[in-house]
């Protein structure tokens, strides 16, 4: 029989990866929470953790573990919510770019009405925070679900360029490649899939350009541009600077958001959270 206090233990250490730490949480001895972790190891047959170095981290079991630990948590409290005829309380979490929370989920974010809690991360880290069960659900751009996790479309957006007042390509129609041939760019690092996807695109259609500025993230992009630095080619939900324009650029292939998550069954509140999601999905186009 699985006990539930140990797995309640083991939750609490993979938040910390750190024995010491975890067992202060939890108000017991290290040794004890040791022994904890191990009885489940050996209740499981699975190995929990491995040392990496001077440090620890969850074995491929360990985070399934830990996922269905934190799950269960969740419908326990659901359980007692609807015993009781109230909502649960614990927030579900919301793993996103920084990008994403900023220009669309924010109409979701707002208008849900269960606590939520949120994680700001790029792709890899959605996927990792999703398998270990630190998050509930992650909206991130990708065309694949990743192995072991769900994927939902939900919203298509097309990449525009922002352009500062007074440029000569201000305008409001749709921009050739071939009208950025000389352009001074903002763009992000050189080992960002965004960035290759520009030069790639770019290259394709002989178009030269140059780098005015390399910046991570979408607003730090948006500003430079405000600023009279270059263009910046970005994701169709950055509104313009002020005073300039975002001009769609039909030869890049727009980037596809989806909803990511554990496969089951949402619970009440991870399901009020996707109606929102889905609801608002193409709000950041007004």
């Amino acid at each position: 029989m699985l006990s539930l206090e140990r797995l309640s233990a083991f939750v609490v250490f993979s938040e910390h990866l750190n024995f010491t730490h975890a067992a202060r949480v939890l108000g017991i001895s290290q040794p004890a929470l040791h022994a904890q972790v191990n009885q489940l190891a050996e209740e499981l047959d699975v190995p929990l953790y491995v040392r990496d170095g001077r440090s620890l981290r969850l074995t491929t079991g360990g985070q399934s573990v830990a996922s269905f630990g934190r799950e269960l948590s969740g419908r326990v409290s659901d359980f007692v919510g609807t015993l009781h005829g109230t909502d649960t309380t614990e927030p579900v979490t919301l793993a996103a770019g920084e990008g994403c929370f900023l220009y669309l989920l924010g109409p979701a974010v707002q208008a849900t009405d269960h606590p939520l809690r949120l994680i700001t991360a790029d792709l890899a880290a959605t996927i990792d925070a999703l398998r270990t069960g630190h998050a509930a659900v992650g909206v991130a751009s990708t065309d694949a679900a990743p192995a072991g996790l769900t994927l939902t479309p939900l919203t298509e957006i097309p990449m525009v360029v922002l352009i500062p007042a007074g440029h000569p390509l201000t305008g409001s129609g749709p921009l050739a490649l071939g009208e950025l041939e000389g352009a001074r760019l903002i763009v992000p690092p050189a080992d960002r899939p965004h960035r290759q996807a520009i030069a790639g695109a770019l290259g394709q259609a002989g178009v030269s350009w140059e780098v005015a500025v390399e910046a991570g993230g979408w607003e730090l992009m948006r500003r430079f541009v405000a600023m009279g630095i270059g263009l910046a080619i970005v994701n169709g939900f950055c509104p313009p600077p002020e005073g300039g324009c975002a001009r769609p650029i039909p030869a890049l292939l727009p980037r596809r958001y989806a909803i990511l998550r554990r496969p089951g069954v949402p619970s009440a509140a991870v399901a009020k959270l996707l109606t929102a999601l889905h609801t608002h999905a193409e709000d950041w186009r007004a």
